[in-house]
């Protein structure tokens, strides 16, 4: 029984794919390096944890034309990563159907290594707004990945955090044994995470309403 575990290294990506190995899946982890800010710390996450899990079956797929569309505070270094607070509507970070074309290369992965499954980390509380975190959105993406591969496909996108709090993902982690300390989640910055961009934010809260103390090293 074989699942393709979409892992960018964060935290959330990392507790679906532990969930996923909890619930008797063969995971194949899949990364995206598309010209984040963060790429290189994130791929280093992905090696990490794929090593932690001894897992050599996995892919790292590069994605070049997000920085040529641009529009995201992640790709494009002329828009700035907001810190000030998250705020109401869809951010500057939103990247213009990033999990659309995530879920539809997984696909592609999933159907080649006869897979049955997908899971994706994605969150509605953590959406910030994101439109591509939204459960309908899941479904129709499911929907239109059934009709577009071979009848026995038949792929299912599981997204086990999606109605889960911050706080009740980290409690969800520790359950299943997550190495949180080699999870990246920052927007900004790969040495030291920054604290206050909104993915910071929203982790830094998890964790202090989990009342558990984040093992990574923060700038502030």
């Amino acid at each position: 029984m074989r699942a393709v575990v979409i892992l960018s290294g964060g935290m959330d990506s990392t507790t679906a794919a532990f969930l996923a190995k909890k619930q008797g899946f063969d995971i194949i982890p899949l990364h995206f390096n598309y010209g984040q800010r963060t790429e290189k710390r994130e791929l280093k996450a992905f090696n990490d944890i794929c090593d932690y899990l001894n897992i050599k079956n996995k892919y790292v797929i590069d994605i070049p034309f997000f920085k040529q569309i641009g529009a995201s505070a992640l790709v494009d270094e002329n828009i700035s990563v907001p810190t000030d607070g998250i705020k109401p509507g869809i951010p500057v970070t939103y990247v213009p159907f990033r999990n659309g074309i995530f879920l539809s290369i997984a696909a592609a992965v999933a159907e080649k290594e006869k897979a049955k499954a997908i899971f994706i980390g994605v969150v509605e509380e953590d959406s910030s707004g994101y439109p591509d975190c939204r459960e309908e959105f899941i479904l129709n993406m499911q929907n239109a990945i059934n009709s577009g591969t071979k009848p026995e496909t038949n792929i299912t996108i599981k997204t086990p955090l999606i109605h889960l709090k911050k706080e009740d993902i980290v409690k969800e982690a520790l359950k299943a044994g997550v190495p949180l300390e080699l999870t990246w989640s920052c927007y900004k910055e790969e040495d030291k995470a920054c604290g206050v961009c909104d993915s910071c934010r929203l982790r830094l809260k998890g964790f202090e309403k989990a009342g558990v103390k984040d093992p990574i090293v923060y700038k502030r």
